[in-house]
């Protein structure tokens, strides 16, 4: 029964979804209050009815429903119950729902908070939202049914995908959802805007914050996936450029440069129609990983679906909300002019830096992504693009962005001095090239990579506490550190995001270039070096889980003789499954990780061990949680709670 009312609340769903769409449009179209009132109502509702669902879903896999197709192939009765919650996003039609519940809260949250809101744009925002939605309801109901019955149940299920059976991967994905989706609110409001012919600064200011919320969600869900990379896979990295890694990471790319582009819009009403058009492309890139995901035109080990049928309806709806935004996108353009005018040597002009080279890193990145499908179609060749070429095609943007941002953060709008705006980072430069120096001299000059990321990471770091000091005015040591505490929070969270990046591309570089990898094979009481450590093997046992079983090794880890940890790396079997996952061993550390993995027993004796001194690795997530921070920081400003300064007029068309 409580299945049965979770797939009449979707079909409602997909009823509410079409009125918030129509009807709100039309009364914007007529300027009719009493239809505009629909489309609030109308997004709570959708919600509410899309909650029910989802809870429903989430019930029959907590009470192992073996009707339901789904919990069949997604659970099994011994699966912990974390997993079984985790089982609802863990497939293609739970994690479909879980999409449809994001769109749907967002849509609800812009009702909710959006008071200050033009009666005509919220209709239009809301609309818009309502068709996304229509969508992707339909897309399930027809093709991705999460509610589908079997005539005759089994006893048990097939359990999940053992390596979704993990903490991180329990939360990674609703944190990924919730940016991509977030992202489709930026989307709303650049489509409103284009029907209206209307981008002022209000507009940029009531953008942001929708942005920055799926900004720091994806940021969290990326930061996520990339530890859980790292302790699960068993292979010591933490990136693959994996496709579907790529369709995570292009959006982000994407809402970076849109965040920093309504900063132009807010602050000088330019750059509209880029501003504009990188909201239309930010949406896009979540639909184009969407597709890649579920599609299976690419080979991920993170895919969720093979399914060309199901492919062919995410490229319809890519190609109807994006292909139509770039129409209206293109008739509107002329309506789309700036007011503001600047030098080549000012904010604006760094701003615009920024956005160039995010945007074609994120092109590059796109490009790699999908050429192996494309020399498929094109010449019948099976290519594989992976780490080289992103590393080489990609890191170029990233290095000229890191130099350019301290100084770009702090130049004046409209017009500046480069030279006078450069003389507060003098300090910041020499210790950029002193901390350079130092690791070019400590790693005996292993590699010129390594002190140039550490130059680059140092410089900001040093460069975003010197904006911030900067910030605080001038006079005495007191005085300037009191101003610093009634700093606007804005201010602060781009502070901590900007060092935040510079802690992760120090963690990045520190991984890569200083590594110790050591790969043996290993009897029982023998032992080896590894860096400045001692490993012995001292045992290998097995020990029973609640669905699986596991191969766990006891590793002892000494320094000068004087014991430093005994760990234990395991391999796991899922009976179920059939499947095998490894269970890293891992000692974290400021300074750097030890890292120890067990594997399968050898012909001649003992076992295959890898192990590895990973330097400063935690610092790279420690990274992504400071930009995290640096985006609640900047949300919790009270700027942003108001929502939106005063109303103005542009292209002759009066604020309502």
């Amino acid at each position: 029964m409580i299945v049965e009312l979770g797939h009449f609340a979707l079909i409602l769903a997909f009823v509410v979804a079409l009125i918030q769409t129509v009807l709100p449009l039309i009364g914007a179209q007529r300027n009719d209050p009493l239809l505009m009132a629909v489309a609030g109502p109308a997004a709570t509702t959708q919600f509410l009815l899309i909650a029910v669902s989802f809870g429903a879903l989430t019930y029959a896999l907590v009470t192992s429903d073996f009707s339901l197709r789904l919990v069949v192939n997604n659970s099994h009765t011994l699966k912990p119950m974390l997993y079984k919650v985790a089982g609802v996003w863990g497939n293609h039609e739970g994690s479909l729902l879980l999409w449809v519940l994001a769109l749907s809260f967002y849509g609800a949250t812009a009702h909710w908070f959006g008071g200050q809101l033009p009666a005509r744009l919220k209709a239009r925002v809301l609309a818009v939202q309502g068709a996304v939605a229509v969508a992707f309801l339909a897309f399930m109901l027809w093709t991705s049914n999460p509610f589908l019955r079997l005539e005759y149940p089994p006893m048990n299920g097939h359990d999940m995908n053992p390596l979704l059976q993990d903490p991180g991967l329990a939360f990674h994905p609703p944190f990924l959802y919730f940016g991509y989706v977030g992202l489709s609110m930026a989307f709303a409001f650049a489509v409103a805007a284009l029907i209206e012919g209307k981008v002022d600064a209000a507009w940029g200011r009531w953008v942001r914050p929708w942005t920055l919320v799926a900004w720091l969600f994806l940021t969290i869900g990326i930061t996520m996936g990339s530890l859980w990379a790292y302790y699960e896979l068993g292979w010591g990295g933490f990136w693959f450029w994996d496709p579907v890694e790529n369709a995570s990471f292009m959006p982000w790319l994407i809402a970076t440069a849109l965040l920093h582009s309504a900063i132009v819009v807010e602050k000088r009403e330019s750059l509209k129609a880029w501003t504009i058009l990188l909201a239309i492309l930010a949406f896009g890139f979540s639909l184009i990983g969407t597709f890649i995901v579920r599609s299976g035109v690419i080979t991920s080990v993170h895919a969720f679906a093979s399914d060309p049928t199901r492919g062919m309806f995410v490229l319809g709806i890519l190609a109807v909300f994006v292909g139509g935004a770039l129409t209206l996108f293109a008739a509107r353009a002329g309506q789309l002019e700036s007011k503001g005018v600047f030098a080549m040597v000012s904010r604006e002009t760094g701003l615009v830096l920024n956005n160039l080279l995010l945007t074609v890193a994120c092109f590059v990145v796109f490009i790699g992504t999908i050429w192996p499908l494309i020399a498929e179609i094109l010449w019948s060749r099976a290519v594989s693009v992976g780490p080289p070429f992103f590393n080489a095609a990609f890191m170029p943007f990233m290095i000229a962005l890191a130099v350019i941002l301290p100084i770009g953060a702090v130049l004046p709008w409209k017009r500046a001095d480069l030279g006078r705006a450069m003389r507060p980072f003098v300090g910041a430069l020499a210790v950029a090239i002193a901390a350079a120096l130092l690791a070019y001299a400590l790693t005996s000059g292993q590699s010129a990579l390594g002190p140039l990321g550490v130059a680059l990471a140092v410089w900001l770091v040093a460069g975003a506490v010197v904006d911030l000091w900067q910030r605080c005015g001038r006079g005495s040591f007191a005085s300037r550190l009191g101003r610093l505490t009634r700093l606007p929070r804005a201010d602060l969270g781009k502070t901590v995001a900007h060092a935040g990046m510079g802690v992760t591309i120090f963690g990045i570089v520190a991984l890569t270039s200083w590594a110790v990898e050591d790969i043996r094979v290993l009897k029982v009481g023998e032992s080896f070096t590894l860096g400045a450590y001692q490993v012995q093997l001292q045992g290998v046992h097995d020990e029973p889980g609640p669905n699986y079983t596991s191969r766990v090794a006891d590793m002892l880890v000494t320094k000068d003789g004087a014991e430093v940890a005994v760990m234990h790396p395991a391999k796991r079997t899922y009976p179920v499954a059939a499947m095998a996952t490894t269970e890293a061993a891992i000692r974290p550390g400021v300074f750097g990780d030890i890292y120890l993995v067990v594997g399968d027993p050898q012909d001649g004796g003992g076992y295959a061990v890898r192990s590895y001194l990973k330097p400063f690795a935690d610092w790279l997530w420690l990274g992504g949680l400071m930009m995290a921070l640096g985006g609640v920081l900047s949300l919790t400003d009270r700027r942003y709670r108001v929502a939106a300064g005063a109303r103005r007029t542009v292209v002759g068309v009066p604020a309502e």
